[in-house]
């Protein structure tokens, strides 16, 4: 199985295709949170059926912004699509910029159970101070471990173990659900030069707004969903539902919309250069044709050779 990460814009779904092409019996496999969604075909960077060139592509755009999709969910699916494709002969090429999916598949995740409700609302209320103190009480090694004034992590180690009556710190130890000792797995992480993506990024978002990115928001506000859904808190939504409501201009939530991006993409950048094993190839220049009908035949080989 082959599998292409790296930044939004960094170039990944057509080094996806290019790699389909030259494999002849490639199926490109979706690893991005938002472009599950039905509803959110443009603003997430969905491949249009050009760009698929004929290929198959799965996960993409199967789910409804009504739903709350997540990291489990998509990790059984993959699963399936994976044994599937190779079960008929197929080359699974996982595709995406969403490294708590991938991470997820590959090694699996601690078995945590749904947090109950009010305990989650009572913990994220505390302020954080009040809460890693709760914490140093009920998970003495959490409370140690973690920065004080990590909101986030505080508030999901208290409401956990609070919940649960297991610290998180053992429920990860019950890790489970990881595929990595079954598949032999050729990773590339795509981080080309930052200056590059944030042009590419930018452009990309002009193209969006001029052709329908507007009327696919103006579509979603219309089925009045929860407002805390994923989809409708992805980047470019909230923007564009702030536009459409004349609380700012179009310019402004583009350009808003574009510095959202930008975060996010230096966020995704961050975490693929760090996180990802050391031995997975990163590749740190611009993509073009060229470059990456290059890359997609070394990636092939690397395949084929096992």
């Amino acid at each position: 199985m082959a599998l292409i990460a790296g930044p939004t814009a960094s170039g990944k779904s057509a080094l996806a295709v290019a790699l389909a092409k030259s494999l002849k019996k490639g199926i490109v496999v979706n690893a991005d949170a938002s472009q599950v969604y039905a509803d959110l075909r443009i603003l997430s960077a969905r491949p249009t059926d050009a760009e698929m060139a004929g290929i198959p592509h799965r996960l993409f755009g199967h789910i409804d912004a009504a739903e709350a999709h997540n990291a489990v969910r998509w990790a059984d699916e993959a699963r399936g699509v994976i044994a599937e494709a190779r079960a008929a002969g197929q080359i699974p090429i996982l595709v995406g910029g969403t490294g708590l999916h991938m991470r997820t598949l590959l090694y699996g995740i601690a078995p945590v159970p749904e947090i109950d409700p009010d305990i989650r609302e009572a913990v994220r209320a505390l302020p954080v101070a009040d809460a890693h103190a709760a914490l140093a009480a009920a998970d003495p090694d959490a409370a140690a471990r973690l920065n004080p004034a990590d909101t986030t992590r505080v508030a999901r180690a208290l409401e956990v173990v609070r919940s649960t009556g297991r610290t998180l710190a053992d429920w990860q130890r019950a890790i489970a659900g990881g595929i990595t000792d079954e598949i032999a797995l050729a990773p590339l992480i795509l981080l080309p030069p930052r200056e590059w993506l944030r042009d590419r990024c930018d452009a990309r978002l002009v193209q969006m707004f001029d052709h329908g990115a507007i009327e696919e928001v103006e579509a979603l506000l219309a089925r009045n969903l929860d407002p805390d859904l994923p989809a409708m808190r992805a980047i470019g939504v909230p923007q564009i539902a702030g536009h459409l409501r004349g609380e700012i201009s179009r310019a402004g939530a583009l350009e808003q919309t574009q510095a959202a991006t930008r975060q996010y993409a230096k966020r995704q950048y961050t975490w693929f250069r760090n996180q990802p094993p050391a031995d997975w190839p990163r590749h740190p220049e611009s993509l073009n044709n060229e470059s990456i009908n290059q890359l997609a035949i070394i990636l092939r080989d690397r395949l084929l050779t096992g």
